[in-house]
């Protein structure tokens, strides 16, 4: 398997912006030295959620620091940005990095987001759809042309071009039925945020893949981004998740403002309407401490060996070959994050990159856990 990490920046009240970000890039450059196979970015805006406005500038930066590693993003979102550019950043960070980076996309969830932009939210879906095959377009044709219903681009070229074929790595996040198709025709794989229960992920991977394959393409396995806590102890390692991934929930509420409910009004987030109740019972302590044990039983939580069983079993389930650990997240403290993400590549990284368990392709299991069916409807995006 391979193993990669995440830079995930939030804000810390009373600390410099710049500081914050200066400790979660030292993380980051942790990673080639200590064995990691990638590093990605993410991308958001306006509310200190996480300080990554432009997730191939960040990778440009690790690109000139590192020589090994490939570079994700995770993800972009389309619907903000005009595809032209997006494949321009795409095709130049090909080159500075030598080939070695993968795509994920997504069309967010953020109404704040969104309005910034001065993109109508209710125009997601469709804006994703074509602007990825817009960028596909613009990476693999020497010329290309576009006519769509919001972009209309005439007979042109981007330079550089790339020097390898990056849109043959790109995958999706969280890719809904209605797109599922236009994405799967592309030849996208699919990348999973680990924010709900197991078998839902599976059954959304199993889907798409199907998809995948009645449109002529092979099915890649899912990149799968989780959280991980590992320590000597598991009461150690559950505490420090229980006080830093419950911290997450005011972070997204304060940047979703998933509890009012607005989203079941936006054209293409129906779905999303329903989570008001959970969120909004966040403020009663009994009602968070039961949602955030339940999110952290659906991260990396444990011992060493309570990891490596953990994540044979994700694997098991999903068909992944490719995770990737966020180890300092709801304002963890810097050394604390570092001493989390030194034991994990230290004892339980090599089993994952060298035991022959852990080697070549698996045939998804598509079943999960009997303790991870949730009564709430959770959901933690990056």
């Amino acid at each position: 398997m391979k193993v990669g990490t995440s830079v995930s920046v939030l804000q810390q009240p009373g600390r410099p912006d710049a500081e914050v970000i200066g400790e979660h890039y030292a993380l980051a450059d942790l990673a080639e030295p200590l064995g990691f196979d990638s590093i990605f970015a993410l991308e958001h805006h306006f509310t200190g959620y996480s300080m990554s406005p432009s997730p191939t500038q960040t990778l440009a930066y690790f690109a000139g620091r590192t020589k090994r590693v490939q570079l994700g993003t995770a993800v972009i979102v389309l619907p903000w940005h005009d595809p032209v550019r997006v494949a321009e950043q795409i095709a130049l960070l090909d080159i500075m990095c030598g080939g070695r980076c993968l795509f994920g996309f997504g069309r967010g969830a953020a109404t704040v987001e969104y309005e910034g932009f001065r993109i109508p939210m209710g125009e997601a879906r469709p804006r994703f759809a074509e602007a990825a095959e817009i960028v596909v377009k613009a990476l693999s044709n020497e010329v290309f042309e576009h006519d769509g219903e919001f972009f209309k681009i005439p007979r042109m070229s981007i330079r550089p071009r790339p020097i390898s074929h990056p849109e043959r790595r790109f995958y999706a996040s969280s890719v809904s039925p209605e797109s599922a198709e236009i994405i799967a025709k592309l030849g996208f794989g699919m990348l999973v945020i680990m924010q709900n229960e197991w078998n839902k992920a599976a059954e959304d991977i199993r889907r798409f893949q199907e998809i995948t394959s009645s449109v002529g393409h092979t099915p890649r396995p899912p990149i799968i981004l989780t959280n991980v806590s590992v320590a000597e102890s598991r009461d150690e390692a559950k505490e420090r998740a229980m006080r830093y991934l419950g911290a997450k929930w005011d972070s997204i509420d304060a940047h979703y403002h998933f509890s009012d409910g607005h989203l079941a009004n936006v054209k293409g987030y129906e779905s999303y309407g329903k989570m008001a109740k959970t969120y909004s019972k966040m403020k009663d302590e009994s009602f968070r401490e039961k949602a955030t044990d339940f999110y952290v039983s659906i991260q990396i939580v444990g011992t060493p060996d309570d990891c490596i069983q953990q994540i044979a079993e994700l694997r098991r389930v999903t068909g992944t070959d490719h995770i990737i650990a966020d180890f300092s997240y709801g304002g963890m403290p810097h050394h604390q994050g570092e001493v989390n993400m030194r034991l994990f590549a230290d004892r339980v990284m090599p089993v994952l990159q060298h035991d022959a368990a852990f080697r070549g392709p698996v045939t998804p299991a598509y079943a999960v856990r009997e303790d991870s069916a949730s009564k709430d409807d959770i959901f933690a995006p990056a």
